[in-house]
């Protein structure tokens, strides 16, 4: 905080400025409730989160503190900030962390809405999840062999493959799966792809590799396979959300490597 201080209140009065030139027609002063912070001391607002816990997730966002934060400096693991279930003490250890963090005072729909912004961040990267998880049921559905998540060594680095198979021992089979929702993205998730390729190859010289891709361009998909067209990559394929498509890409792709039942 100490680092960006200064920068940060300078932008905020520029961004002020800028905001009341810009929506001067529109700027209105109306009363709406707010909580002033100022007036709260740490040991009140540890008693609050603690008696009252959904008002945890929206003081954290206001913040932008995450839950990885709280585990790393505060030591209290698997914090469901969206459900907590803490102690007296571990409510009190975090207001006590978030309090310097927290504005003098702040409106209660623009809290409210912050926390909305939160939850609808982390329902679509739950859906994105799902979907990963997805192709690795498929494929223990549609193949021969049995995937699972995976790590191996190369060069004295580890890398991790979404799905290989067999589980254990020696890789035969080892598929990356990737997201790619923006085209300016395409040249590094590429990279990435060709680079994990060449890496198991290098450790597992017999393996086959593959890729399952989520790209909605779907008119730029030919770049993308040449983008990754390489002797270390033994077959690409695209997938959609549903989970048609992600079995029709999936069968496609067990076709290519020959091990689909």
């Amino acid at each position: 905080m100490a680092h960006v201080s200064v920068d940060a209140a300078a932008r905020c009065e520029k961004v002020e400025s800028a905001l009341r030139q810009a929506f001067q027609r529109f700027i209105e002063t109306r009363q709406v409730d707010v909580i002033v912070f100022s007036g709260i001391a740490a040991t009140d607002l540890g008693k609050i989160i603690h008696k009252h816990p959904p008002v945890l997730k929206p003081l954290l966002a206001i913040c932008n503190i995450a839950g990885r934060a709280v585990e790393r400096d505060l030591g209290i693991k698997n914090v469901d900030t969206y459900k907590p279930r803490l102690t007296l003490e571990q409510a009190s250890a975090l207001a006590g962390y978030i309090k310097p963090f927290l504005p003098p005072y702040i409106e209660i729909p623009a809290l409210c809405y912050m926390d909305r912004i939160s939850y609808i961040d982390k329902e679509i990267r739950k859906g994105k999840g799902q979907w990963e998880r997805g192709i690795l049921e498929a494929l223990n559905k549609f193949g021969t062999l049995r995937f699972k998540k995976r790590q191996f060594a190369s060069g004295g680095e580890s890398y991790e493959l979404d799905a290989a198979a067999p589980p254990e021992g020696p890789i035969i089979i080892g598929v990356d799966v990737k997201r790619i929702e923006a085209r300016r993205d395409i040249h590094k998730r590429a990279d990435e792809i060709v680079n994990k390729a060449s890496k198991l190859k290098a450790a597992c010289p017999n393996a086959k590799f593959g890729a399952v891709i989520y790209y909605p361009f779907i008119q730029e998909h030919i770049n993308v396979q040449n983008r990754l067209s390489s002797a270390n990559i033994n077959g690409v394929v695209f997938a959609g959300e549903t989970e048609q498509s992600v079995q029709d890409a999936v069968r496609l792709l067990l076709a290519t490597l020959g091990v689909e039942k």
